[in-house]
């Protein structure tokens, strides 16, 4: 019997395109005939819950859309630090046990530090953090001194993973996945763009993460989720297909393919316990 395959969205800044990744990922495996289960932890903000929201009344209309079994998780509001805590862990543990049935949990993580994040990542096979290509966004990975390779470190967020990857290996004896993604890129070549792939290249070998591009910035992805559509979805719903669609479809499915997410397998289960106990 398989667990569930986790897969964590995660970064401590807003705007890296978590919530899109998430949706297009959600709905891929989905029309592969999986069992998906989607938690919001973000749920203040609720960009993915929302997404999913409108694309639950968009299937009203047209009824081959697939939806994730979907559900958010509010921090705990709690003034005690340790009894916040536990309440957090409590929920999160609470709603993967919920989610044991499914094939994959698609996490999406808000973007910010909260104990409930940091707990998340520590339950992630696969970890995807979406960054966009710019020094402040760098940031968030690294402290890069004077813009010098050689002297690069890990940052907050890396430092963060690190003791997640940590935390996952000893409670479970099992690896993260931690792919770092170049996401709402410039399709147009810049010294930039080649700096910030040199200065990522050379952090992944040091941290042990893989590099893989995203998506270019393109205006299809914000009025896709006003009717909580993916590109998977738009020969389903009729939309016309522009040049920008279909190199967009390209890239989307050459990062589902990067990816490298594995297949799980379709069986019944009983009901158990998730392996939680962090």
């Amino acid at each position: 019997m398989l667990n569930p395959y986790v897969i964590v969205l995660g970064n401590e800044k807003g705007g890296t395109g978590k919530s899109t990744i998430a949706m297009h990922l959600i709905v891929s495996l989905l029309r592969e005939g999986a069992r998906v289960a989607s938690l919001d932890l973000d749920a203040r903000q609720g960009t993915l819950s929302h997404y999913v929201a409108n694309r639950q009344r968009t299937k009203n209309e047209f009824s081959e859309l697939l939806v994730s079994d979907h559900s958010s998780i509010y921090q705990s509001s709690a003034q005690d630090k340790l009894v916040a805590e536990e309440e957090d862990r409590k929920n999160l543990i609470s709603a993967l046990n919920r989610c044991y049935a499914y094939d994959y949990i698609v996490i999406d993580t808000p973007g910010n530090d909260t104990f409930l994040s940091r707990l998340a990542h520590s339950f992630a096979d696969t970890l995807i953090t979406p960054l966009n290509d710019s020094y402040i966004d760098l940031d968030m990975l690294i402290r890069l001194e004077h813009g010098e390779i050689e002297k690069l470190r890990p940052s907050t967020y890396a430092t963060m993973v690190w003791d997640q990857k940590k935390e996952k290996a000893i409670r479970d004896n099992s690896n993260m996945d931690w792919i770092v993604l170049r996401n709402r890129l410039n399709p147009i070549y810049s010294k930039n763009k080649e700096e910030m792939h040199k200065i990522l290249t050379a952090l992944s070998k040091r941290i042990g993460f893989r590099l893989l591009a995203g998506f270019c910035d393109r205006v299809i992805f914000r009025e896709l989720f006003i009717n909580g559509t993916t590109l998977l979805d738009m020969k389903d719903t009729g939309a016309a297909m522009t040049l920008s669609h279909v190199a967009a479809r390209k890239e989307l499915r050459d990062l589902l393919a990067a990816l490298e997410i594995p297949v799980q397998k379709k069986i019944k289960v009983q009901e158990s316990t998730m392996r939680a106990s962090a």
